[in-house]
């Protein structure tokens, strides 16, 4: 499984949860491969999404029966059936449901008859920040009323981060952020008048602990800066020795 830019952890920082006033919307992940479940229901969870997980098509029913789901991640083949199947069945039984499909099949006939009746297709090795990126699209979507609250953008500067869509705009153009990437400027701006170390980006952003020797950060900050500098002056400064912070800010 391809996890994304190099370092890129399995618990990547909050981003793409979208929470619709009644609690965190839901997502059924349905993977045999425990491995691969694991890393999914870790990264939504840890990106603000509540998370059932089964194995077989048997406990996916079971548990869209007692809890209905927001949105289903369906692997296509499963030990007792095919997710396809699956994901008919359970659109059936709740028509509003947010159906993405994660398998390893890529041929143009499988991607046709998946997206017939589902939303979206996400081929294996998958990269773990689009799988986040994309559920949250689908919900958007599908759901844009009952899902999608309207929270108020967060300003640093010229920097605005909407909360609603995820969306960042500096001097009046669009950045296109991932996931992992948004997460990390708004924990930055929310710390706006300071310098956060760099433990504390790991703690809060990728839920790691006592990393010193890790370059995920390093290597967060350099996409960052290459992408917020084309619309700008240089924003993210470094504190040697001590973290990172926004231009202006102080230790």
């Amino acid at each position: 499984m391809n996890e994304g830019h190099p370092g890129t952890q399995a618990a990547a920082g909050p981003a793409a949860g979208p929470d619709d006033g009644r609690g965190r919307a839901t997502v059924l992940v349905v993977e045999d491969e425990p491995s691969i479940a694991d890393v999914l229901a870790i990264t939504l969870r840890f990106h603000h999404f509540d998370v059932m997980t089964a194995g077989t098509v048997r406990e996916a029913l079971a548990m869209a029966s007692r809890t209905r789901p927001d949105c289903a991640l369906l692997d296509v083949m499963l030990p007792d059936g095919d997710g396809r199947a699956l994901g008919q069945e359970l659109r059936t039984r709740m028509p509003d449901l947010a159906l993405v499909f994660l398998t390893a099949r890529d041929a143009p006939a499988e991607v046709v008859g998946a997206l017939g009746f589902g939303d979206d297709y996400i081929t294996k090795p998958f990269n773990i920040d689009e799988v986040v990126a994309r559920i949250g699209a689908v919900l958007r979507r599908v759901r844009p009323h009952d899902v999608l609250p309207q929270r108020p953008p967060l300003r640093y500067g010229d920097l605005e981060l909407d909360e609603t869509t995820y969306v960042v705009r500096r001097e009046g153009g669009t950045v296109q952020l991932t996931p992992t990437e948004y997460a990390l400027l708004r924990f930055l701006v929310r710390n706006g008048g300071r310098v956060v170390p760099k433990e504390q980006l790991l703690r809060h952003v990728w839920n790691i602990e006592h990393s010193a020797e890790s370059t995920v950060v390093e290597t967060y900050i350099s996409y960052l800066r290459r992408k917020l500098d084309q619309v700008g002056p240089p924003l993210i400064t470094t504190r040697r020795g001590v973290g990172y912070g926004l231009a202006g800010s102080t230790a």
